[in-house]
């Protein structure tokens, strides 16, 4: 159970609340989920901020996964993770566009970091949370982690419960919580 650093978490974070550039922000989370991941067993970044080869569709994380006992053995070989950090909410507009880049790469799972979450209501499905259920009929999860889950992140052991705990509440509930 790899440690995850409060210190560097925390770091990383307070770049996306100063008044940097939104560049310099984008880039201090995608160097937090760097960071984050590639703690995991059998986790290893492979590309960041990658256009499509028509240039209309950006990845910001590709993770690869050798699926080890002890990391995210559960998930596919390949993650693509979309980072948004924003001071509000991510609207529905972004959470499809990420879906729509899942779909057309034939993927069935992706990660969304909205450092301060999604808009709409999980109960009732609206907005954002109701494109999540839309992809979940169509055999795609989108798990949804905010920089409130991600500082409360202390090893890997617990990243992996989280990703467990979220795709079970996905599964259950049918939207993102």
């Amino acid at each position: 159970m790899p440690p995850i650093s409060q210190r560097i978490v925390q770091s990383h974070l307070s770049i996306g609340q100063s008044d940097g550039t939104t560049s310099e922000k984008g880039k201090a989370l995608e160097d937090l989920i760097c960071y984050v991941f590639d703690r995991v067993p059998g986790i290893s970044v492979t590309r960041r901020n990658q256009k499509n080869v028509f240039a209309t569709e950006e990845i910001d994380v590709a993770l690869w996964n050798d699926q080890h006992p002890n990391g995210l053995f559960f998930l596919p070989h390949l993650i693509l993770i979309e980072c948004k950090n924003w001071s509000s909410p991510v609207g529905d507009e972004h959470v499809a566009w990420f879906d729509t880049k899942l779909r057309n790469r034939g993927l069935s799972f992706g990660i969304l970091i909205a450092t301060n979450g999604i808009t709409g209501d999980p109960a009732a499905l609206t907005a954002s949370h109701a494109t999540i259920a839309r992809a979940l009929a169509e055999q795609r999860q989108i798990l949804i982690f905010t920089a409130e889950e991600l500082s409360a992140l202390r090893t890997t052991d617990q990243l992996v419960h989280t990703i467990k705990e979220k795709l079970c509440d996905l599964a259950v509930m049918g939207s993102a919580m």
